[in-house]
């Protein structure tokens, strides 16, 4: 059958095409299927501009929400936080305050010292040269510190408190590896002087015995923490340090102390003590018109500046630590006490046969003497208990306790010294049940007290019947002697008439004219005194066998009193160690430089 022509043409069209054409249809094999017929969607451009405004508004109005919220409603408490995170609170470091005497001699200073370390990585000479300068600077052999040098390339400690001194020795040489860094330190000038008032520090700064513990708040300078701004990388900005920063005043502690007495009080009673190879000893010189100590030297005592290496059984004073009885020295009170009440007189005469029974117990004296008829005077010339024991008769027992209680036995006495302990006395009723007590508390025995509450007792005798304070703080005073700051006190106390007191100071008179206080005279001057041999009491109970106290105790001058000085030597070793011979000729050597400190003139009752 013949195809006709139309479908010939038709079949060769299809096959021939451009080659246009031909590129669309294989694009087309790669592209996804779409109606190409459609006409595509425009999205409306005032939707997407509503669309966009809406959210810039949005985001705008969330903005000034959370700028409302952190500026308003928390800025108080953001900025206060910011404020913190660029501040810093800086307590600057200030030095102790000095301690002077009454004479302004330096006692106590903070000084500056070095820390040295050396880092031999850094040397700029060989080992063996940097030890050979060393040495003989840090007190060191050569060869120790060549091998440490060798052994450690860096932080080997050569000293830790070096003083500036020998630190600028270190200085001038320039040498490359050593670290010098700064500290202050607590320096003594005077040693072991007054050591036992002074006291120490530690290692913290912290006074730990002496006035350096008692008087910490007065001896550290107020200086209060600020605040000042830093930078962001931590660095201090000083532009905004407030006026006056830092700032430390010039105030010192003066005591009452005088260096110059508590020198030669110490080397008199070291002497002494050598001599009779005693246990302990101590001098206490107190002013009785206001109580102001102007020497307490004790022995054995410690240097402060190595205070490391002492009995730490010493940083504790015993003339205000430890209770003793104080036997003759306490006869003089019990005079004034009987005058005071009226049941002697001063021209009474009492009979002395050597001995008194009381109750079960018979008293005797000293290597049991008698005295036979003598007046009061000679009773404490010759130290008789049985003369005291009949005039404290005469009191009635509550009487005397109240008397005793009144001149502050069985409490502490108020001082500025610290770890002061409390005397000690029978109860009342003990006391008044046993009539033995009384009678030992009549020469010094049966109860017990501090050398220091005895110097203020007698004190009362020698300013006219008044208890003062016993202090050695002065005040706070300036670099021109300007006091700023002085302690407050007890007023004194009325204890005896101004009358009572001075008869007693002038039968104690007798003691050193005519009695066992001979050794304590003085030419040209009048002067009272007592001495005491007490047994000395076991802490068991009885009194230790062959032991005892001796002690002095002196007023001057007469015709005025005002000093009093208390002379202890605790366990005296040898047959003739009593009062009179050990500690009064310590009392007279402290009395004379008294004497030539305090230009007291000589009495005008001179007796040859």
């Amino acid at each position: 059958m013949q195809k006709s022509p139309s479908r010939r043409r038709l079949r060769k069209s299809r096959k021939v095409e451009s080659p246009k054409r031909e590129g669309q249809k294989k694009r087309r094999r790669f592209l996804p299927s779409f109606n190409f017929n459609s006409q595509p969607q425009t999205p409306n451009i005032k939707t997407r501009l509503l669309i966009v405004w809406g959210v810039l508004v949005a985001a705008g109005l969330g903005l000034g929400i959370n700028l409302y919220n952190l500026q308003i409603v928390q800025g108080p408490k953001l900025k206060e936080k910011a404020r913190n995170q660029q501040m810093v609170n800086l307590r600057p470091f200030v030095t102790r305050r000095q301690i002077i005497d009454r004479n302004r001699t330096v006692l106590a200073i903070d000084r500056p010292v070095y820390t040295v370390y050396a880092h031999p990585k850094l040397f700029n000479k060989s080992n063996q040269e940097i030890a050979k300068l060393l040495a003989p600077i840090v007190d060191k052999d050569v060869t120790e510190l060549k091998n440490k040098f060798d052994n450690k390339k860096s932080g080997i400690l050569l000293a830790s408190a070096m003083p500036e001194e020998i630190a600028n020795r270190i200085f001038a040489l320039r040498l490359n590896g050593l670290e010098l860094i700064q500290k202050y330190s607590r320096f003594y000038p005077q040693q072991d002087l007054v050591a036992e008032v002074v006291g120490y520090v530690n290692l913290d700064r912290r006074g730990q015995a002496g006035v350096e513990y008692s008087q910490e708040k007065l001896l550290e300078r107020s200086v209060q923490a600020v605040r000042l701004s830093r930078t962001g990388n931590g660095s201090l900005m000083p532009d905004y340090a407030p006026d006056g920063f830092p700032y430390s005043d010039d105030l010192q502690l003066q005591l009452t102390i005088d260096s110059r007495l508590q020198r030669i009080a110490r080397a008199a009673l070291k002497q002494q003590m050598d001599k009779y190879s005693a246990k302990r000893g101590a001098v206490i010189i107190m002013d009785a018109w206001d109580g102001s100590l102007l020497a307490l030297a004790s022995l054995p005592t410690y240097n402060p500046n190595e205070y490391s290496k002492a009995d730490i059984s010493l940083f504790k004073n015993w003339t205000v630590a430890d209770l003793y009885e104080p036997g003759s020295t306490f006869k003089p009170l019990n005079v004034a006490i009987a005058l005071e009440n009226g049941v002697i007189t001063a021209n009474d005469t009492f009979n002395d046969p050597g001995y008194i029974q009381v109750g079960d117990r018979t008293i005797k004296n000293a290597e049991n003497k008698s005295y036979g008829r003598i007046n009061i005077a000679q009773i404490l010339q010759h130290s008789s208990n049985i003369g005291m024991v009949q005039i404290i008769q005469r009191l009635q027992p509550s009487i005397y306790y109240g008397w005793l209680e009144k001149l502050g036995l069985g409490q502490a006495v108020s001082t500025d010294l610290p770890f002061v302990v409390a005397s000690q006395l029978k109860s009342q009723e003990k006391f008044i049940t046993l009539p033995i007590e009384p009678a030992t508390t009549s020469f010094g025995q049966g109860f017990s007290l501090t050398p220091l509450q005895l110097v203020q007792m007698h004190g009362a005798l020698a300013n006219g019947g008044k208890l003062v304070t016993p202090h050695v703080v002065k005040g706070l005073v300036d670099s021109k002697n300007q006091m700023h700051y002085t302690p407050t006190r007890p007023a004194p106390r009325q204890i005896f008439s101004s009358i009572t007191a001075q008869q007693v100071v002038e039968m104690m008179e007798t003691v050193v004219a005519d009695g066992s206080g001979k050794a304590s005279q003085i030419p040209g001057y009048r002067i009272a005194g007592k001495t005491g041999t007490a047994q000395k009491a076991s802490s068991s109970g009885g009194y230790i066998s062959g032991a005892r106290i001796t002690s002095f105790v002196g007023i001057l001058p007469v015709e005025a009193p005002r000093y009093v000085v208390l002379a202890l030597v605790d366990e005296p070793k040898g047959a003739n160690a009593y009062g009179g011979t050990v500690a009064a000729p310590i009392a007279k050597a402290v009395m004379e430089a008294l004497i030539t400190i305090e230009q007291l003139p000589p009495s005008q009752a001179i007796r040859q």
